[in-house]
């Protein structure tokens, strides 16, 4: 059993303000993009009318405010993903009692991802591949998603802000100062809270890459997994180069406890030359998800944190497996803290 420890309310966090090196032309204090403003669609189909594209072209959902959002990947017994079930096929459990499904999508949405890369010393030699393998992912993306990048040692840095334009992207990945520890954890938060404030999609997803353990952060796992499981939160999915790792099973477990309780995956491959592949895996999954909404029976203004689990039967499958979020706090939530 995993305990997540409800701790203090936390101010919000800010972009890494440690002096860069002699080497890093980055600036010490990093901007956070401002929200975008959305103005009413125009009007759409009956079927269509719970999303729209707002005036920046960017596709969104008229959302319930009361909704909770989930977005579900299933898995049959032979492990292909499943993509042609309908909403009666879908039961929705929150802390054990079935909720009502208000909304229901089976399409390519895009998404709001932060692309988080392990720039500690220890991944020098591997930042080559794990960068192109980071690009693919986004070519095997919807071309629609907004991607932001954040690499960290033990700082944490945005190098680049909400973009689709492979070029910026690739100059974000290349700038590479291989040094220092790993605070995995804080970069993990403080893009998380990005992605709350400043996100113009609603499906949010975290992709992370590294090659060790947690050994620089002011947050902790407990923390983090706390954060990422606010209303709303990112799926993340992690891939761990742990061959040369210290303490590998502790470094595994913390990035499976994150994937598993936000609905995503964690991957380890045995060899640097599996990450690409595995990144339009990611892509795959991200591209064939259900979109479900259900307005919760208990009050979200109750708060607290709500269990949620997902079943799905339909005839002709045997035995399926639905991945989503394991729960989430209801309610508005303190903010992320300020690690640096």
């Amino acid at each position: 059993m995993f305990v997540i420890w409800a701790g203090a309310q936390l101010a919000p966090p800010v972009w890494s303000q440690a002096a860069p090196s002699q080497n890093d032309s980055r600036p010490a204090t990093l901007p956070s993009a401002a929200p975008a403003t959305e103005t009413p669609a125009p009007a759409q189909k009956q079927d269509d009318q719970d999303k729209h594209v707002n005036d920046q072209g960017v596709f969104v959902f008229r959302k319930d405010v009361d909704e909770v959002l989930l977005h579900a990947s299933v898995i049959d017994d032979k492990q292909h993903i499943v993509t042609t079930l309908d909403r009666s096929a879908f039961t929705v459990l929150e802390d054990g009692k079935p909720q009502n499904i208000i909304s229901f999508h089976n399409e390519d949405i895009p998404v709001a991802m932060g692309i988080i890369i392990d720039n500690s010393g220890s991944m020098r030699e591997k930042r080559s591949k794990v960068n192109q393998a980071a690009l693919n992912l986004v070519r095997s993306s919807n071309p629609k998603d907004e991607v932001f990048v954040v690499n960290f040692n033990d700082e944490y840095y945005l190098d680049q802000d909400f973009t689709n334009n492979l070029l910026k992207l690739k100059e974000a990945l290349e700038k590479i100062d291989a040094r220092g520890g790993t605070a995995l954890y804080d970069a993990v938060v403080a893009s998380a809270d990005h992605l709350k404030r400043n996100a113009r999609l609603e499906k949010k997803v975290l992709f992370i890459v590294t090659d060790g353990e947690d050994n620089a952060s002011n947050e902790t796992l407990e923390q983090a997994v706390k954060h990422l499981q606010e209303e709303n939160g990112p799926s993340v999915y992690a891939i761990g180069i742990l061959g040369d790792e210290e303490h590998p099973k502790r470094a595994k477990k913390a990035l499976d406890i994150i994937a598993q309780h936000t609905g995503g995956i964690a991957f380890f491959p045995k060899t640097l030359d599996e990450v690409d592949e595995i990144s339009r895996t990611v892509a795959r999954d991200i591209r064939n998800q259900y979109a479900i909404g259900y307005k919760p029976t208990n009050p979200r203004g109750n708060g607290g944190f709500r269990q949620i689990r997902v079943e799905a039967k339909a005839k002709g499958h045997s035995k399926m497996t639905v991945r989503t979020k394991s729960g989430y706090y209801a309610g508005a939530q303190p903010a992320a803290s300020a690690s640096k």
